[in-house]
């Protein structure tokens, strides 16, 4: 064999065709440099393990099928045309949900505000995304980060309907963590991390705590978390993150974020909630460039960035409406004789409440007025609520002086994320000092309790049984499913227990359970248990389609918490009209706010629409505006009506902002109801199995078939049993392994596509699909575009006839049947015939790939130009901003460091814009058309 410059021979070592740049023979010894063009390296071989093309197996049925097979998956991938992730997953997106994840993997850059309407499954987009990217290998680490009562919902969501097993990292736990992983930065032991937002917030201090505590609690929870190397970043229920300024904690948390990973997601059903402000300093973690002030929030710089479906617009796959309509009623409550005790403890402790506010805000001891507050919600639940509330409040009271204090420990910026339970828990176990006769009052209050317990049940519970019966019957289910919400566990307790007592299969929820307890709670909603009794923490993140019935046994002061109640039902997959009955006691301050106020809700939300005017009761504003007028109602009932109008005019004032701002929100792409299913049919796993047992048989490995599945030895020794290519064989066996792109192995089989070269031997085939007439040399070839900034591909079968034309779609059939069919060749061509044919080939690819490159040119021209204007924009904002600047000096300087940062910027982008064609050939062979009758393609 000659060993000449620039010969390409066989390399058994890197299995694959390599050139040979250089021979040195020395010593009875011959080495060759060789160019690897599989990892545009130069090695070093000797010539002995080197074989001509010609000993090279490139004309075995099982590698042309694999070469087939692999270039269609890679142009498949280079193209971005066809989503993956619901080809390849259990999961069939709606079509809303398809349409977010085509915007999401359509860009330059994955970085994208998900704001769908509440019930619209943005978990599910978010999931559909994450698989999307890790089939396409762009993605392996993901991070998830979400409001604590969301985060074990997250991690069941993930394993339910996509298999991906999320790890729950909660820094309180990282002892243990340690003597299991063994990491100095615990976040780096596990791939997919799901985290608490508030538990890895960075704080600037705290109380009783030195600076050295304060720097290891940064380092430990947000630090290390964001040196851990992210792909993919997740963050839910992001307006959280807007805050008021740009140094409150969870801003800071979202910059971190935003700068430890490539690709980021933000999920919000309420991102603006008409503060321009807020929204901007969200969308600019997006892109931060791209807005570098508040003037840049535009309708037209925010929809590249924004996904987007209102509830009235959403449709399921045969193109009917998604949601159907809802009832909602106010049920009043009346006092009847046996519950006079209970309407004294009312009065009662509404009095405690409205003296004691009084005091507490004299003497100046705010964290004491909130717990008045919590005494009255906790009234209006339940006599079980209040008194064991008041017997631990009393235990307070008795503690020496010394042990009680002023100020709770908790931050006020949290405080509207509690749910009742969790913010009672937090002040009494502060040990609030008391204000003046508190004591006495409270020992008066638990003796009026007691007996109000004794006399029987509540007012409330025993109208709870009417309206379950009622419901019964109008719904004519004896076995109805009833969703029930309180505030408080104690009221929970106490409902479980008297429905128990009378018959009912009742289950529980609430903050305080785990996840294994959550899911085995809802297990037993779904299965034998016709009543579910969930705290508002309890309820975060639950789908109970199969319920249409909830019970408000407690009225949150925000109307805007009842639509999260209501939302655990009134969601995707819902069958029936969603009932909600809102309980409220009649002749009670709350009772005549809530009337008063539906009234005038009900005008906001027929002039605005419901969904715009929940942005603005999705807020900490809001949570504080209803709060004041509950407060109000309380220390001055004869001034309600009053109070009312004046909340009223302000959330008209803040609606109105925000629908003059939902244009900026509003989306006007159409929904394809077929599209999803057209996806579930690609023949995409189809050609992933062809190629992986193609190659394997053709590369010394092995792929035996048993029944449904494959038992598959890769050449290096690896084994795999019970292997399918398919999702929807994974619905029949669990068990078995489901082999796809997001497999490395896989994937490096379409990313490394062999060549071909001058000199190597061309298969010749008969195929029967094509008239006998049809004879020439097919062939596919790989087009790219290389530059600094990326590299983009294509690639492209030819066929050219043995007369000359080109017929392209009949290259087109060709690659089909090489996909799907047997191939048996019946000789090859070689030596000088198989360069000839070869130089036919290459001279047509040049002709006919240079409108793919030019395609592949104007996207890379497109993708530089969105960029330069861009980053033109933000280097003009942030010119601006500093010649605003008062000193002269400091001004001068700064410009002259944005000078010298644009300079660059401008060099880079420029760079950016030389690019260099390739032309590369995958394939060669000789056709001939082996049907007598037929028409020439």
């Amino acid at each position: 064999m000659q060993f000449n410059q620039d010969t390409w021979v066989y390399s058994e070592e890197h299995q694959q065709i390599v050139r040979i740049v250089e021979t040195q023979e020395l010593w009875g010894e011959i080495v060759c440099r060789l160019w690897l063009p599989g990892e545009d390296a130069i090695v070093r071989v000797k010539a002995a393990q080197l074989k001509p093309l010609t000993e090279a197996a490139f004309t075995t049925p099982s590698h042309l099928a694999y070469v087939a097979a692999a270039a269609r998956i890679s142009d498949t991938l280079a193209q971005h045309e066809t989503l993956l992730a619901p080809i390849e997953s259990t999961v069939i997106p709606l079509p809303h949900q398809l349409l977010a994840l085509t915007k999401a993997v359509s860009g330059d850059r994955i970085r994208y505000l998900l704001a769908d309407e509440v019930g619209l499954g943005k978990t599910i987009e978010a999931g559909l995304i994450m698989r999307e990217l890790k089939l396409r290998g762009l993605v392996r680490r993901t991070l998830v980060v979400a409001p604590t009562g969301l985060a074990t919902q997250w991690a069941a969501e993930m394993h339910t309907h996509f298999n991906e097993e999320f790890q729950l990292l909660i820094p309180s736990d990282f002892p243990a963590y340690r003597r299991i992983a063994n990491e100095e930065n615990i976040w780096q032991a596990f791939d997919q991390v799901i985290a608490p937002m508030d538990s890895v917030k960075p704080i600037e201090g705290r109380r009783g705590w030195a600076r050295e505590q304060i720097a290891g609690y940064n380092r430990e929870r947000f630090e290390d978390l964001i040196a851990a190397g992210w792909d993919l970043i997740i963050i839910d229920e992001a307006h959280r993150l807007g805050g008021s300024t740009d140094q409150v904690a969870r801003y800071k948390l979202g910059q971190g974020l935003s700068e430890a990973a490539p690709y980021f997601l933000l999920l919000s059903a309420t991102p603006h909630q008409g503060k321009t402000d807020a929204f901007h300093r969200l969308v600019s973690l997006l892109d931060a460039p791209a807005f570098p002030d508040p003037a840049s929030v535009t309708r037209e710089r925010v929809q590249p960035y924004l996904i987007r479906t209102e509830k009235r617009r959403a449709i399921d796959a045969g193109g009917l409406p998604l949601f159907k309509p809802r009832q909602t009623r106010l049920s009043a409550v009346a006092w009847r004789p046996q519950h006079e005790t209970q309407r004294i403890l009312y009065d009662a402790v509404t009095e405690y409440v409205r003296v004691g506010y009084n005091q507490a805000m004299k003497e100046k001891k705010r964290h004491v007025g909130f717990l008045m507050l919590l005494m009255q919600r906790l009234v209006t639940s339940s006599t079980r609520a209040i008194q064991s509330t008041l017997e631990r409040r009393l235990e307070v009271l008795n503690l020496p002086d010394e042990q009680l204090t002023l100020f709770g420990d908790f931050w006020e910026d949290e405080w509207t994320d509690l749910d009742g339970q969790k913010q009672i828990e937090t002040l009494l176990n502060a040990h609030l000092k008391a204000w003046r006769n508190e004591q006495a009052e409270v020992k008066l209050l638990l003796q009026i309790a007691q007996r109000a317990q004794a006399s029987g049940p509540d007012a409330k519970a025993e109208a709870l049984l009417d309206w379950i019966y009622r419901l019964q019957q109008e719904e004519a289910e004896p076995d109805l499913k009833v969703l029930i919400f309180t505030e408080f566990v104690a009221t929970q307790q106490m409902l479980q227990e008297y429905l128990a007592q009378r018959g009912f299969e009742v289950v529980c929820l609430n903050g305080s359970m785990s996840m294994d307890e959550r899911l085995a709670a809802q297990e037993a909603f779904a299965q034998e248990a016709r009543i579910l009794i969930s705290t508002d923490a309890g309820g975060e993140g639950l789908n109970l389609q199969f319920c249409h019935v909830v019970i408000n046994y407690d009225i949150p002061w925000n109307p805007m918490r009842l639509e999260q109640r209501i939302g655990r039902v009134d969601r995707i997959g819902q069958k029936h009209p969603v009932r909600a009955i809102n309980f409220a006691i009649e002749d009670t301050v709350e009772y005549r706010v809530r009337e008063v106020l539906e009234h005038k809700l009900s005008i906001i939300f027929t002039e605005f629409g419901v969904d715009k005017t929940s942005d603005v009761l999705d807020s900490a504003e809001a949570e504080k505006l209803f709060d004041e007028l509950y407060l109000e109602a309380i220390l001055d009932p004869a001034n309600l009506d009053n109070n009312v109008d004046l909340l009223a005019n302000k959330l008209r004032q803040e609606a109105l902002a925000t629908h003059q701002s939902a244009s900026m929100l509003g989306s006007e792409l159409q929904l394809n109801p077929g599209e999803a299913q057209r996806l579930r049919d690609h023949p995409l796993p189809n050609w992933v199995e062809r190629m992986t047992i193609s190659y394997l048989e053709a590369h010394g490995g092995k792929a035996e078939k048993k029944g449904r599945f494959w038992n598959l030895v890769w050449p290096e020794g690896e084994q795999l049993e019970r292997v399918v290519f398919n999702s929807r064989a994974m619905e029949d066996s669990p068990v078995a392994c489901h082999l796809t792109l997001e497999n490395e192995k896989v994937r490096e089989l379409a990313k490394r596509l062999p060549r071909f070269v001058p000199g190597q031997a061309i298969p010749c085939l008969k195929l029967p699909e094509l008239p006998t007439e049809v004879q020439g040399l097919w062939s596919l070839w790989q087009i790219s575009l290389h530059s600094t900034k990326s590299e983009q591909c294509r690639v492209m079968p030819l066929f050219v006839h043995n007369d000359g034309r080109l017929l392209l779609p009949t290259a087109r059939i060709i690659w089909e049947y090489l996909l799907s069919s047997a191939i048996l060749p019946f000789d090859v061509l070689h030596d000088a015939e198989a360069y000839r044919a070869f130089e036919i080939v290459r001279n047509a690819a040049e002709s006919q790939g240079r409108a793919i490159y030019d395609d592949l040119m104007q996207r890379h021209r497109e993708q530089l130009a969105r960029e330069r204007a861009k980053g033109e924009y933000a280097f003009a904002a942030r010119r601006n901003a500093i010649a605003r600047l008062g000193l002269e000096a400091v001004r001068a300087h700064r410009l002259a460091l944005l000078d010298e940062e644009e300079k660059n910027w401008r060099l880079s982008l420029d760079k950016s814009a030389e690019t260099s064609p390739e032309l590369l050939p995958l394939l060669l062979l000789s056709v001939q058309g082996d049907r007598s009758h037929g028409k020439l393609a």
